[in-house]
């Protein structure tokens, strides 16, 4: 008789990992169904076109009779009212990673792909290298990849290209994801200070990815950017043989030159090391894409791609949703969104915005989304950040209320931000919320200008109803 089909119920289905592994499930054969609070695209479009029944969060009756296992993504918390049912049923129960590596990752080669910046954008790009190449990897994508129809993928080839993410786990473990993938490739892109209601300092961080080096095992390979400090201390605790890549030391495995930057994209010579590898073009923007191209090439030699593979592979990727995206042009105002959220990566975003449209002026429109950027403590690293841009607005810090808590870090001051902005002759205006801060830009705007919106958040819609104001401002 042939197996009776599983049925996984996924806490929290809305996720950016839980919504891929849904549909990975799917693949496998397994009936899947999950709940969450009210979704918005592109999840609420993912899951629909997955055929999903969400059900509204969270209620026991939801896990009905004939689930046999539960998924608990990481925001669901330990009283969950539908966590409770199952726990109290004895259903089987698991958080994301751990499902992923059992369900999915046993007998393959996890390519774990890990670091404060970059991840999404270097997951997508190794999983198309390979792709491309014929190589048919599976892969998990946080994102939107766009030159894949779906964000992940269970593929026939021995690779399974994963975002490793260094935040909690689940309710009950509060390790990295990352921990549980087993890699047997290792990308570290950077380390920085990041998530700071899970880590206490750089100190705390250091230490979840020096765990994740150490389990590479001996016939693995962890590939690193070697133009990182603290990259180069962490990748100390692994056993594997490391692959270095950079863009300025020229004694590196893997060595970018020539760096040109267009406004179709980046162009510029590998060599390997020392010796010229290929000539690539990237549809991309900024040196920190650069970067993220030379970690990808790396895990693409790994895999036997020849260079011929390589370029043809990294001159047809065509990025990821919210990563730089140009969301279109109203008014003669070009509006870009993107997902930058700390310092560092706000800056290399206006650095390459700046550079892919050269004499225009840039608008840099932040919303400190996440709890860490909303911090009182990130103000200077956000006015050295910011400063790159022609021009800045500023929306409130989204968990304002949360970090003004007596004990809290204190929240950051966007007021005095723009202020001392202004003081640098930069134009900068603030408002409470997005809809608001629209209002602020719109008279400000003239034709030429470039706004690039950056929020780890959906920002209010804020692009897309940007480029309706413009439209209609230029049809009055």
């Amino acid at each position: 008789m042939p197996a009776i089909p599983r049925t996984f119920y996924l806490i929290a289905i809305g996720g950016t990992a839980m919504a891929p592994l849904a549909g990975l499930l799917l693949a496998k054969g397994d009936r899947v169904l999950g709940s969450d609070g009210p979704l918005y695209p592109p999840m609420s479009d993912r899951l629909a076109a997955l055929g999903i029944d969400v059900r509204p969060a969270f209620r026991p009756e939801n896990v009905t009779p004939d689930v046999t296992h539960v998924v608990v993504g990481n925001l669901a918390r330990a009283d969950n009212p539908e966590l409770l049912e199952a726990l109290g049923r004895g259903l089987p129960t698991a958080s994301m990673p751990e499902t992923l590596r059992v369900e999915v990752l046993a007998g393959r080669h996890p390519v774990v792909v890990a670091g404060t910046h970059g991840k999404t954008t270097t997951t997508a790009l190794t999983a198309w290298l390979l792709a491309s190449a014929g190589r048919e990897p599976g892969f998990l994508i946080a994102g939107e990849p766009l030159g894949f129809h779906a964000p992940s993928r269970l593929g026939t080839g021995p690779a399974f290209v994963v975002e490793g993410d260094e935040y909690s786990t689940s309710y009950a473990d509060k390790g990295p994801k990352l921990l549980h993938y087993a890699p047997r490739t290792l990308i570290l892109t950077s380390v920085e200070f990041d998530h700071a209601d899970l880590y206490a300092d750089l100190y705390a961080v250091k230490e979840a990815f020096r765990k994740g080096v150490a389990i590479v095992p001996p016939e693995g390979r962890i590939v690193a950017f070697a133009d990182d400090p603290n990259v180069r201390e962490v990748v100390r605790a692994g056993r594997a043989p490391v692959t270095f890549y950079s863009l300025t030391d020229t004694s590196t495995d893997l060595f970018a030159t020539d760096v040109r930057e267009f406004e179709e994209g980046l162009r510029f010579r590998i060599l390997s090391p020392g010796r010229f590898l290929l000539d690539a073009e990237l549809p991309l923007s900024g040196l920190h894409n650069v970067a993220n191209a030379l970690a990808a090439v790396a895990v693409g030699l790994e895999f036997d791609l020849s260079p011929s593979e390589i370029a043809a592979g990294l001159a047809t990727f065509k990025g990821v949703r919210r990563r730089m995206e140009e969301k279109g042009t109203a008014g003669g105002v070009t509006v870009v969104d993107d997902f930058a959220h700390h310092p560092t990566a706000v800056a290399t975003t206006i650095e390459g915005a700046k550079n892919r449209y050269r004499g225009r002026r840039l608008w840099a429109v932040f919303e400190p989304r996440s709890m860490t950027a909303g911090r009182a403590d990130f103000e200077g690293p956000y006015l050295e950040a910011l400063s790159v841009a022609d021009a800045v607005a500023l929306a409130a810090p989204y968990h304002a209320s949360r970090l003004s808590q007596p004990g809290g870090p204190g929240t950051l001051d966007v007021a005095r931000l723009a202020e001392s902005l202004r003081g640098r002759g930069k134009p900068a205006v603030t408002a409470k919320s997005p809809d608001a801060l629209l209002s602020a830009l719109l008279p400000e705007l003239r034709d030429g200008d470039v706004v690039v919106a950056m929020s780890s958040g959906a920002f209010g819609g804020f692009p897309a109803k940007l480029l309706a104001a413009l439209a209609a401002r230029e049809q009055s």
